[in-house]
């Protein structure tokens, strides 16, 4: 089991071999074994997948942008596939700073905007309120920011 109050600030990002899967309308748009996760204390981890095991044709540039005080800025992609659309369901950062510079163009989707995201063949639930996008899986234990009242964390 891994807590979230044992992850690190600032953040660390490490490798994933194992299969990270994204799955929108019945269709699996991001698959890889080559992704990147950012643990972060009281965050599920964020998943990143490399932009050649993405469906690059289900993205569409979105509105907005936001500012990570470690990765830097992030832009946001709205989802559609056959009609089906999510706005600002995934992001990435084109040019993150230094410590994060593996995961540079790398996509990370919101859990709950999709229909299934998996670890290792295990569907996932989504890190409450929907700020940070962390997946949580059966071996990882909170509580995670995002709860009501966790805001100040």
């Amino acid at each position: 089991m891994e807590s979230v109050w044992d992850y690190p600030r600032p953040p660390r990002l490490e490798p994933v071999s194992q299969q990270l899967e994204v799955i929108f309308n019945g269709k699996t748009i991001a698959i890889t074994t080559r992704g990147y996760r950012v643990l972060e204390t009281s965050h599920p981890p964020v998943y990143y997948f490399p932009l050649a095991d993405v469906e690059v044709i289900t993205l569409a540039s979105a509105e907005g942008r936001s500012w990570c005080e470690f990765k830097g800025l992030a832009l946001y992609w709205t989802v559609e596939v056959d009609g089906k659309i999510a706005d600002k369901a995934a992001w990435c950062y084109p040019n993150p700073t230094e410590p994060y510079s593996a995961i540079s163009g790398f996509y990370a989707f919101y859990a709950s905007k999709m229909d299934q995201c998996k670890v290792g063949g295990e569907l996932v639930r989504a890190q409450p309120g929907d700020f940070y996008g962390g997946w949580i899986t059966s071996d990882i234990v909170g509580p995670f920011k995002g709860i009501p009242g966790s805001r100040h964390w």
